[in-house]
């Protein structure tokens, strides 16, 4: 039972940091750094710019390979901590979502990847330029939503074991 309460302790500071309230627990990136650079980056794209300064496209494809890393590494360890505590179904949900968030994730970086806004008209830049910021809206609200449902969960049966061990 010591053992849940630490997964769902630590599964809920890592989700704190993604919101950005404190500093991730996890081993290698930080996905709370990485969101907050990417939601940073969102902010420097300025509408119809005929040219973006190559700086701010190298952050915005390094903010999307720094919250992939960081959000992977926090699925990998949900993937390993959290089945025996939830069960198959709950375990299914959080991963339809952690899917969506992944394949986001893969389309953001392709996209990143390949921008390239020099030579396009004032209309194209300002198309491409909407895509790249609704690519972002997306993933920040895919995760966003994905934390707010696992943490709802999570609290629930933080509660529950809290209680016993108190009752012990």
């Amino acid at each position: 039972m010591g053992d849940y309460l630490d997964i769902i302790r630590r599964v809920i500071e890592e989700h704190q940091a993604i919101r950005g309230h404190i500093k991730l627990v996890g081993e290698t990136v930080s996905d709370r750094v990485a969101l907050s650079s990417l939601e940073k980056t969102r902010a420097d794209w300025v509408p119809g710019r005929p040219e973006v300064p190559a700086e701010t496209r190298d952050k915005l494809q390094q903010a999307m390979a720094e919250l992939d890393a960081g959000i992977k590494n926090h699925f990998a360890f949900e993937g390993r901590a959290l089945p025996s505590l939830l069960g198959e179904l709950f375990m299914q949900a959080i991963l339809l979502d952690h899917r969506e968030i992944i394949f986001a994730l893969k389309e953001g970086k392709a996209l990143a990847a390949e921008i390239k806004l020099e030579g396009l008209t004032r209309g194209e830049l300002l198309t491409r330029e909407s895509q790249i910021q609704e690519m972002i809206n997306k993933i920040v609200r895919l995760i966003g939503e994905h934390v707010m449902r696992e943490e709802t969960l999570l609290d629930m049966l933080q509660r529950v074991l809290e209680a016993e061990e108190r009752n012990k």
